[in-house]
């Protein structure tokens, strides 16, 4: 149990689960299943941990004691009502409520697998509807000059600032999550050398899931000069990007140098490091990219959750459809 185990000791300032010894017990081993069977992220085994210790803690409340395996099964829907209106009480989104009960339900069906214990309160319990939130991309010119490194905020140590400049050509050039940029290894970016053809790389995104994601020229060339310059060596098996120190580089510096260029920029607060991957999908679309491909590209499971882009600027998608449209 050592990723659970780390997790409590990380969280020991809030304390561990209010919750009799057995239960907090599977809570552990829950946690485990979490990252080394489903191979969820940190973050993910994080926030789920976090709120299943705000449900326990919900019930040592309202029971009256703190809650056990046999309690969760005597549970009433009412009770789970209760603690969802609970959490609508202390100002939490639909969206963070829907992850709550989605990690109770997760860790319903581990005990009713390990233990036998099933939570029927849960079948009637629906999670609330979610407000329709719409990707904010950092606009093409914006994206393209910070990309780019060029919105003069660039730091004085000349690797550095070619290590902030590679980051963000992968984030906008490749469509990458802020982790997967970071978690890049050497194994991973052999045959990036300065060239002006397009190579590829395997990212591993969400779920350790693998896949294959072009790289043009320019951001080539942004890697490969990083990698000139970059007095470390990491290892074979190490992050490419490293700190000051030499350590891995904490994606906080790099929502810290997104801030600085924004406001060098007059962009809004949306402009985050995920905004540039929310633009290298739009402004793909936009240019008359192929949804299907573009699903591929940023390594969504589903159709459905690329198809968002699809609203973010109907304006462009017009404009394709009377350019191409015989009839338009």
């Amino acid at each position: 149990m050592a990723k659970a185990t780390a997790f409590a000791a990380s969280n020991a300032d809030t304390g561990l689960p209010a919750a009799a010894p057995k239960l907090h017990s599977v809570w552990l081993g829950w946690l485990d299943h979490l990252a080394e069977g489903r191979r969820l992220s940190d973050n993910t085994v994080e926030a789920y941990g976090r709120d299943l210790r705000q449900f326990f803690d919900f019930l040592l409340t309202h029971l009256g004691q703190q809650p056990d395996l046999a309690d969760l099964a005597s549970l009433k829907p009412g009770d789970i009502r209760a603690f969802l209106a609970a959490r609508r009480k202390d100002g939490i989104t639909a969206q963070s409520i829907s992850r709550s009960l989605s990690a109770i339900k997760t860790f319903a069906r581990h005990i009713k697998r390990t233990e036998g214990i099933e939570v029927t309160a849960l079948h009637p319990i629906r999670a609330p509807k979610r407000e329709k939130r719409l990707p904010r991309p950092v606009p093409r010119e914006d994206a393209l000059t910070i990309a780019d490194g060029q919105t003069g905020v660039e730091h004085d140590e000349p690797w550095i600032a070619a290590r902030d400049t590679a980051v963000f050509s992968l984030l906008y050039g490749c469509g990458l999550r802020i982790s997967e940029a970071l978690a890049l290894t050497p194994e991973q970016l052999p045959a990036l050398a300065p060239s002006n053809e397009t190579a590829t790389i395997r990212v591993i995104g969400k779920g350790g899931k693998t896949r294959v994601v072009p790289v043009i020229g320019a951001v080539v060339d942004a890697v490969a000069e990083y990698r000139r310059l970059c007095p470390f060596s990491p290892e074979a098996n190490e992050p490419v990007f490293r700190g000051a120190r030499g350590g891995a580089l904490n994606p906080r510096l790099v929502q810290k140098k997104m801030a600085q260029m924004r406001g060098a920029l007059g962009l809004p607060n949306s402009a985050t490091p995920h905004a540039l991957r929310h633009a290298f999908a739009t402004h793909i679309l936009a240019g008359g990219g192929d949804l299907r491909a573009i699903q591929d590209l940023l390594g969504h499971a589903s159709l459905s959750t690329t198809q968002v882009y699809t609203e973010v600027d109907d304006g462009a998608l017009l404009q394709m459809y009377r350019d191409t449209h015989r009839r338009a």
